[in-house]
């Protein structure tokens, strides 16, 4: 009975903590603006739930974390370019990271979720969502941008 108990508050903390997130990237005035069925025609379903819904990919799931080649990360929804491989570095932690965007890249807004104040970071062209900056970074920012790979498609230089 304990256990029950215990399992089901946990499960309601979690769904508290998520709860307003669902199409949170989707609002807001962006240059790139779609219908929800055409976001869905145009992303994959993974995809889909991390750039519109603010979903997070599981760690270490992403081919991008060993993704070494001179190039772009663009913003898999609008495909605007959004860091250079320049500045990925690896975190360790399971997700692909970048000490600085693009210029005129990135939009960023407070995300007080999961009971904590966070600074989410998106694709300020279409709204969708990459992830969240951390001040654990390296050197010159002192930032982590933690991205979900799926939100990004790298192209070589």
């Amino acid at each position: 009975m304990l256990r029950r108990t215990v399992l089901t508050g946990a499960t309601a903390l979690l769904g508290l903590a998520t709860l307003g997130r669902r199409g949170a990237a989707a609002t807001g005035r962006f240059e790139i603006t779609l219908t929800e069925e055409e976001w869905r025609a145009r992303l994959s379903p993974a995809a889909y739930a991390v750039l519109r819904e603010e979903d997070t990919e599981r760690p270490f799931t992403s081919p991008l974390n060993d993704e070494k080649r001179a190039g772009a990360f663009h913003c898999a929804g609008c495909d605007l370019p959004a860091y250079a491989s320049q500045a990925k570095y690896d975190s360790g932690t399971g997700w692909p990271s970048f000490w600085q965007a693009l210029p005129d890249a990135v939009g960023t807004k407070e995300d007080n979720t999961l009971f904590t104040t966070r600074t989410e970071v998106h694709c300020r062209r279409c709204g969708g969502h990459f992830g969240h900056i951390f001040d654990d970074g390296p050197e010159p920012t002192g930032k982590r941008h933690c991205l979900n790979g799926v939100a990004l498609r790298f192209l070589p230089a």
